[in-house]
């Protein structure tokens, strides 16, 4: 008999699997792509931070000459963007649900589906002047791993930019309805999918151990306001959420539905969770048009 795998016991025969801890993926534990409205979701999210993405994308050069990688492209804003006004020669957007992405496919926007944590068993991607990801890296496994791939696939100047989830607590409010929804939905996403929000704030590090240089990393937090597109968001995904937030958050069901009344009343006062972006890029010179 094989030895059992260290950490995991063998089982009986017939005996149930129980998955580990934060075995589970985005998209198949929660938020099923299928589901009504997901797509809406993201773009609640997109609305807020699409600005900003664009933003830095811009400030590194982002253009005419540029070959660009969307990882883990969604809805296809930013990768419609890239091609569309910032005048990429192409951009791959690539993601293991491409639904909502093939309808934005064209001439100089190309849709490959695959599984971004295998990205080094798709050799004909080729590589990149950009490559970006967003809320992308702090769902996966092996994020270390991950970037230093990612690196791999920029040209020489080409530019890694990653966006994650960056938590602000406020320490004098630990025990409001609104911080333990915020910290119920943390605990159950690292349980479900294995989210690491602690690790976002390492993704400068682990740009520079991937070789890159020039690292740099911005926190933006938009107004968490009633009414708007960011409270639509965290509203949509608490209500997505709410069987597990009560179960492996632990979370009390009237606690629940008083953060979500909070959040559409005049009374909000609170600095939501903001986007960390870092960027580097790979030595060298940058044999792209307009360098």
């Amino acid at each position: 008999m094989a030895p059992a795998s260290e950490g995991h016991p063998e089982q009986a025969p017939g005996t149930p699997s129980t998955p580990r801890p934060g075995a589970g993926r985005y998209g198949e534990a929660l938020f099923r792509p299928e589901q009504p409205g997901e797509g809406d979701r993201i773009d609640h999210a997109a609305l807020v931070y699409d600005p900003f993405t664009r933003q830095r994308l811009r400030s590194l050069g982002v253009g005419p000459g540029w070959r660009c990688l969307e990882a883990g492209a969604g809805t296809g804003t930013i990768a419609r963007w890239l091609a569309e006004e910032a005048g990429a020669d192409e951009v791959v957007a690539l993601d293991r649900d491409t639904s909502r992405l093939e309808p934005l496919a064209g001439p100089r926007l190309r849709v490959h589906t695959a599984d971004l944590t295998r990205i080094a068993d798709e050799p004909d991607l080729g590589t990149f002047d950009l490559v970006h990801a967003r809320f992308v890296l702090m769902h996966l496994p092996e994020r270390r791993a991950l970037v230093s791939r990612l690196a791999e696939r920029l040209n020489p100047g080409g530019f890694l930019v990653l966006s994650d989830a960056a938590d602000v607590p406020d320490p004098a409010d630990p025990h409001s309805a609104y911080r333990q929804t915020l910290n119920a939905m943390w605990r159950t996403l690292a349980q479900t999918i294995g989210t690491d929000i602690a690790a976002v704030r390492a993704h400068p590090h682990a740009l520079r151990a991937a070789g890159l240089s020039g690292v740099a990393a911005e926190l933006v937090c938009p107004p968490l306001t009633p009414g708007t597109s960011l409270t639509a968001f965290w509203s949509e995904t608490w209500r997505r959420m709410r069987p597990d937030l009560l179960i492996a958050g632990g979370l009390e069901p009237a606690a629940l539905d008083e953060a979500l009344a909070y959040l559409d009343s005049a009374g909000l006062a609170e600095l939501g969770p903001g986007m960390l972006t870092a960027w580097g890029h790979r030595p060298g010179r940058s044999a792209r048009r307009g360098a």
